[in-house]
């Protein structure tokens, strides 16, 4: 593996980590997706935020319930990253889906046991990644206030 990361997924680890950003993870990381031609492993990266993203600051009524989409979006995410090694781009990928597959199973009990939302961290495991990361946290700004609502932007429709 090579020993220099993509700017982007560097920047999603500072936001993820550093931040608990999820929107900006979501923006930073669907940027790379596309740039790899959408690979998934970057896709199902981008997913674990999202699906963070809307238990967070999602609501529950008919219109729009955050269970309901944080889980359809940390499923997904746990499809996707479950066929790759436990150990890959840099991060420890099996602690990453231990504690997906966590999130799952309370999201599917919430109505019987609910919980207040946590934040997830994934653990950076390569050295040169985790100075990457160290380095970057100092350029990369904090977005404040962050972003919470369900906003249109440009790519919107």
């Amino acid at each position: 593996m090579s020993t220099e990361f993509e700017p982007l997924y560097v920047a999603y680890l500072v936001y993820f980590n550093r931040d608990r950003d999820y929107f900006e993870c979501h923006e930073v990381l669907e940027e790379l997706w596309l740039d790899k031609d959408r690979e998934p492993v970057y896709q199902g990266l981008l997913q674990v935020a999202v699906g963070l993203y809307h238990f967070r600051n999602g609501t529950i009524h008919p219109t729009y319930n955050k269970l309901s989409g944080a889980l359809k979006m940390l499923q997904s995410s746990y499809r996707k990253l479950a066929s790759y090694p436990p150990q890959m781009l840099g991060i420890n990928m099996q602690k990453l889906l231990d504690d997906v597959q966590l999130y799952i199973q309370k999201l599917e009990r919430y109505d019987e046991e609910p919980f207040t939302f946590y934040d997830l961290d994934i653990q950076i495991v390569d050295p040169q990644l985790r100075q990457a990361v160290e380095e970057a946290s100092h350029t990369i700004p904090v977005n404040t206030p962050q972003r919470t609502g369900y906003e249109r932007g440009p790519k919107a429709k």
